[in-house]
């Protein structure tokens, strides 16, 4: 602050003395000689108000300049009335102006100068250039930022916008060279060619990202994402770039969402939530708040996961009434003292084992789970007066080769058979089933298994070369279940005991979703990162399947939703082969609770490979 205090006082002094040379040439004597003192003092004192001794030249910005201009008007004015008052005649009538204007830019000029100076520096010692990609507000924010790095480590060259319209165009001192569907063209415009792009363009995903980063990838050019306005770093601080995340890359259509319907099933009512803590569980919760349910129940069996779900729900929705519980779904005593107690009206049932070879390895502990678990809930829901169930399902359900794929489909024959009950009687709590594909990201999928075999330095770890699944993001996952949730609710929405099936889009290949996070990660796949093949792992099969031979796939009203035709069971039968279930079970008698699985869904069988390996077991 003294050093500004100085600096200011010795240029305000200078313009004040310059200004006399201006208003008249042939006398630039000030008079009175003590004026540019007084224009030092003044400057001092008005500076104060106008926060000018707390400046950083480094980072003025425009309204920095803005205020600087105040200051020196009023400086300038008050001088005039000093020098009016004291008795000595102005050099001339323009006089005033040539002070303002000449304060002015004595105390701008040195602190733009030294801002660019400090830029151009930093940029003429960055060892790499960069591209900047978008356009509007985020481009411009993260330009601004930008320019305030005390040592940015890239220097960017140039803009390309997403549109054609704004080609030519200037923002913060850079051309738009070009569009990013023509980068050929854009870069012919530059005069190197950039060793890093930029995305500051949130909006840029799917397939013009993709084709964006396979452009790149032939030429070497690194791709990386800007972080969002939201984050910024502060000016002093460096600016982190963000890898561009693999769910910015599935090209799938935005399904508009009936969330007043939702916010009608939801919004002050009691709802409890299974397998809170894990990423469909969590993310239901996250969803579920923000429509104002009465109270959310979060139960969990692990302690850590409840408690970071219920920390943040807590964090963004303080008024919000919530329980957090832990508690195993298996334990029916347990599970039906909670829904005693809560009285939950709509009950979210997330809870699972879904790792394929871990169940494939505990098939009792899979079963009790999935099949027992879910008549536990399903069970005290209905006892409590619930009036929905939802039961959150899996693509593994159809056609199952895993102990995972049929106790989830097993789970689904009872949620159905109750659900037919209750339809039929008029009376009770209605069951609603979801099913779908693999959810990016989520616990245990391949996601993230392919991230730390990325920290690690490879290789990645694919079963088969032909192996495709279905993804879809976690947030779209459930916003879906809750608009199959509002749908299924009513009394004629749905045929008896039918199925949601979430609109999964197209399969992916495993392999070329590796291929892909390798690129992302700036590296080159078979080169620099390798892919290996290590043969399909018990239960798995090399595709899975929405629908069910017999299981014709029926549109509905809602987009991003289907409808499976149902395969109905009596559920007296499903009752009694879940009450020897629970016996095998609780008598540790695996072979007998594989026996009445296969029963119940005898579609279940061994993928190809794989029948040889079981027999042996």
């Amino acid at each position: 602050m003294a050093v500004n205090l100085f600096l200011d006082g010795v240029l305000a002094a200078l313009a004040v003395g310059l200004s006399f040379w201006l208003a008249t040439p042939a006398a630039p004597v000030p008079h009175p000689r003590a004026l540019p003192l007084a224009g030092a003092a003044a400057i001092w004192l008005i500076g104060i108000p106008f926060g000018l001794p707390r400046l950083h030249w480094r980072y003025v910005s425009a309204r920095d300049l803005l205020l600087l201009g105040a200051a020196a008007l009023v400086t300038a004015a008050m001088l005039c009335l000093l020098m009016v008052g004291s008795g000595f005649s102005l050099p001339s009538p323009a006089f005033p102006v040539i002070l303002a204007l000449t304060l002015g830019a004595a105390l701008t000029v040195p602190k733009l100068l030294y801002r660019l100076a400090r830029q151009q520096r930093g940029e003429a010692l960055a060892a790499q250039t960069a591209l900047l990609v978008g356009d509007g507000e985020n481009a411009g924010l993260f330009l601004a930022a930008h320019a305030q790095q005390p040592a940015p480590p890239y220097r960017i060259t140039g803009l390309v916008a997403l549109s054609e319209k704004h080609v030519g165009r200037r923002v913060h001192g850079l051309d738009v060279v070009g569009a990013v569907d023509e980068m050929e063209t854009a870069l012919r415009r530059l005069a190197d060619e950039p060793d890093l792009l930029i995305l500051a363009a949130p909006q840029l995903t799917g397939d013009r990202l993709t084709r964006l980063i396979r452009w790149a990838e032939t030429r070497a050019i690194r791709v990386m994402r800007a972080p969002s306005l939201t984050r910024l770093a502060p000016a002093e601080q460096k600016i982190a770039l963000q890898p561009i995340a693999i769910e910015d890359l599935l090209n799938r259509r935005q399904v508009t969402l009936d969330r007043e319907a939702m916010a009608a099933l939801i919004a002050g009512r009691r709802v409890m939530v299974t397998g809170a803590g894990g990423s469909i569980g969590a993310e239901l919760c996250r969803q579920i708040a923000g429509f104002a349910p009465a109270e959310l129940l979060l139960l969990d069996s692990s302690e850590f996961a409840l408690w970071q779900i219920d920390l943040e729900i807590g964090e963004q929705y303080p008024a919000l009434s919530r329980r957090a519980v832990v508690a195993d779904v298996r334990d029916a005593p347990v599970i039906a003292a909670i829904a005693a107690r809560f009285r939950p009206e709509l009950v979210f049932h997330a809870a699972a084992l879904k790792h394929v070879p871990i169940v494939e390895a505990n098939r009792l502990e899979g079963l009790r789970t999935n099949v027992l678990g879910t008549q536990v809930v399903a069970d005290a829901a209905a006892r409590a007066g619930a009036a929905l169930m939802v039961l959150i399902s899996t693509d593994k359900a159809v056609n199952p080769s895993s102990v995972m794929g049929a106790s989830k489909r097993l789970a689904e024959m009872y949620a159905q058979a109750l659900d037919v009950q209750a339809r039929r009687a008029g009376a009770g709590m209605r069951c609603v089933t979801v099913r779908f594909g693999n959810v990016l990201g989520s616990t245990g999928s391949v996601v993230p298994l392919f991230r730390r075999q990325l920290a690690q330095g490879g290789p990645l770890t694919v079963t088969d070369p032909r192996m495709q699944r279905y993804f879809m993001t976690v947030r779209e996952a459930v916003g879906l279940v809750l608009q199959a949730s509002a749908a299924g609710s009513g009394a004629a929405a749905i045929p008896d005991g039918g199925i949601f099936v979430l609109d999964m889009g197209e399969p992916v290949r495993i392999v070329d979703l590796a291929r892909q996070m390798i690129r992302l990660a700036g590296l080159r796949p078979d080169e620099d990162i390798q892919i290996k093949f290590t043969g399909l792992r018990p239960g798995e099969k090399l595709f899975e399947e929405l629908f069910h031979g017999a299981e014709q796939p029926v549109p509905t009203e809602h987009e991003g939703l289907l409808m499976a035709t149902p395969r109905l069971v009596d559920l007296a039968a499903v009752g009694t082969a879940l009450r020897a279930l629970a016996v095998a079970a609780q008598a540790g008698d695996e072979a007998r609770a594989m026996a009445v699985l296969h029963a119940m869904v005898p579609e279940f069988s061994a993928p190809p490979g794989l029948a040889l390996t079981r027999a042996a077991e």
